[in-house]
């Protein structure tokens, strides 16, 4: 009796195919800080809403996966996921190295551009505007900038989300040359700021944009260079168990596929008035 023997290229092809099916219908449980417009907020009614949410559930679509949103404080939101209270993450948290010590991440789904924002009123030195300072440069152009921006806000009193990668860049780059403040919630470093209770405060453009162009931010104004590289990472991704590498997997594709059909850039748009998912 002959035996007939597949390809080991099919089988391998098969085992995907089976190994996605078995995925498919999957209850995903990912986590939002809730307190983060526009990447994540809560409504009226309790509900996550906002970049992440849409993106998420757009990806979800795309994986064949069925999506439930949890809120979490954010300086709880990793030691949660590690214990298995969710299944990921997506709550504009950037890819660093240090987070990756304890956890693994999709690909990136969003850029991030940071910025200071201070008092109209401060008498600081003029900067140029349009300038980009990329931390992880040894070029001489980047040192120099980065040396006349701890210069201009030497002794000011710069307010920081906790636990985020805006207060890792204070106090690894800026050291004893300001006062650093860290806040819970980046709404309540804005009515510190609007109460001229700091000078200024450090946060991701798209977190900025609305204040700066509320009448409450009207006393405010950007300052000095785009930020990136460093301790802000390559972008902002979905945040996964270590041993979830099918999830990061799976969660890739759909990203990959939400990108190339302009969705991610539309989600972009909705949000922040800005193409942010794009290099």
């Amino acid at each position: 009796m002959n035996s007939f023997k597949l390809p080991l290229s099919l089988l391998f092809a098969g085992a995907i195919v089976a190994q996605a099916s078995a995925q498919d219908g999957k209850t995903v449980r990912i986590a939002t800080e809730g307190a983060f417009p526009p990447w994540n907020a809560v409504d009226t009614s309790g509900k996550p809403v906002g970049f992440d949410i849409d993106v998420g559930t757009a990806l979800c679509a795309r994986a064949k996966f069925k999506c439930e949103f949890v809120t979490q404080a954010w300086d709880g939101i990793i030691p949660a996921l590690t214990v298995g209270k969710f299944d990921a993450i997506m709550a504009g948290m950037s890819i660093t190295e240090k987070r990756k010590q304890v956890i693994a991440f999709s690909r990136p789904y969003a850029l991030t551009s940071n910025y200071f924002v201070v008092r109209k009123s401060l008498d600081l030195p003029q900067m140029a505007k349009h300038l980009k300072l990329d931390l992880s440069s040894e070029a001489e152009g980047d040192k120099s900038l980065l040396q006349a921006l701890k210069e201009s806000l030497k002794g000011k009193v710069i307010g920081v989300q906790g636990a985020t990668n805006a207060e890792a860049f204070v106090r690894e780059y800026f050291g004893d040359t300001i006062e650093v403040r860290t806040y819970d919630k980046q709404d309540n470093l804005n009515l510190d700021l609007v109460a001229g209770r700091i000078d200024g405060g450090l946060a991701d453009y798209s977190v900025w944009k609305a204040f700066v162009e509320s009448k409450d931010g009207a006393m405010t104004t950007l300052y000095g260079p785009r930020i990136s590289g460093g301790p802000f990472g390559p972008g902002v991704g979905i945040g996964l168990r270590k041993q979830d590498m099918e999830l990061a997997q799976r969660f890739n594709g759909a990203i990959d596929s939400i990108e190339a059909d302009g969705t991610l850039k539309g989600v972009s748009l909705k949000w922040f008035g800005a193409d942010l998912v794009s290099k």
